[in-house]
């Protein structure tokens, strides 16, 4: 009679055949059943089920067509004006009416389109780069040298950025795309030096870095390899929230007068041009004031959805 506690246990099937279930199809279905391993992964997993984002995305996509390929969307050249059609309301051919010179309106706000994008889109790549930079070195060396980049920053983040560019401008005799983008940059880039200060500082003694460093990785490859990429998310999501800052604030600069200058097309000089005429001509302001709003928002709009996608605590 044989020993029941000598009789080998039952294995299930699953178990039985350890290959069972695991050749490539499996694997390859596994993988992509399965969720992804990365934090930009589930982020984009997350944001493509975002309604909310995906309006944002679809409205930002639509504005940047108009910035780059203006005459997609009309015909007609913002500078062919007529002063006997001045401040016309809109018909049939010019959904937009004409403006105070007898421009085509709808025009002008298309072509309004690429000033503003392209003063956000060149302050906020250099206030990424400038204070990327000096919130890298900062965090990662500490010290002397953090001591020194920190008090530089505090001492940039204590002037008025609205104040302080409209003194700076005040002060240039040509004011244009670059210009403004230059004043905007100077003043700009101190919360991102502090997000990634923060954020390295952070991450520099966590193990997969002392790792890294016990292997004999440089302080180079250490920072770019290691620490820049996961250090990356909070300065993504700022800086797309910022970029609806910067055209909000070209807006208003040209609207006070120190930012860009007529003939220019662009939303801030539409606004600025036509503030007197809202009794009368309300349509002045509203398409230009409409488009601003609906792209600054949609900037917020997406930035705060990146911000929840990439929140771990939230996954």
């Amino acid at each position: 009679m044989t020993d029941p506690s000598l009789t080998p246990p039952t294995m299930s099937p699953a178990l039985e055949s350890p290959t069972l279930g695991t050749g490539p199809e499996e694997v390859t279905r596994a993988s992509q059943e399965g969720k992804p391993s990365s934090l930009w992964g589930d982020a984009r997993r997350q944001l493509v089920r975002s309604p909310v984002f995906m309006l944002s995305l679809l409205y930002l996509l639509v504005v940047t067509s108009m910035a780059v390929f203006p005459k997609l969307w009309t015909s007609q050249d913002p500078f062919n004006c007529s002063i006997s059609q001045s401040r016309q309301p809109p018909t049939d051919g010019h959904p937009f009416g004409f403006n105070l010179l007898g421009c085509d309106y709808y025009a002008h706000a298309i072509y309004g389109a690429r000033p503003s994008l392209s003063i956000a889109v060149v302050a906020t790549g250099a206030v990424i780069l400038i204070g990327g930079a000096i919130g890298l070195l900062s965090g990662f060396f500490g010290g002397w040298l953090d001591a020194i980049l920190s008090r530089v920053t505090d001492i940039f983040l204590a002037l008025p950025f609205l104040l302080g560019a409209l003194v700076v401008l005040a002060m240039v005799s040509s004011r244009n795309i670059w210009t403004v983008a230059m004043v905007l940059t100077v003043l700009g880039w101190t919360v991102i030096a502090r997000i990634l200060r923060g954020s390295v500082i952070e991450a520099r003694n966590l193990d997969y870095v002392q790792a890294a460093r016990a292997l004999g990785a440089t302080n180079s490859r250490i920072m770019f390899k290691h620490i820049l990429p996961n250090t990356l998310a909070p300065v993504v999501v700022y800086a797309t929230i910022m970029l609806g800052s910067f055209v909000s604030a070209e807006a208003t600069l040209t609207f006070l007068g120190v930012g860009l200058q007529p003939p220019s097309a662009s939303w801030g000089v539409m606004i600025n041009m036509h503030q007197q005429y809202f009794d009368t001509d309300p349509w002045l302001l509203l398409f230009p004031v409409g488009l601003l709003v609906g792209t600054v928002l949609s900037f917020i709009l997406a930035g705060d959805a990146l911000r929840d996608a990439l929140d771990p605590k939230l996954q």
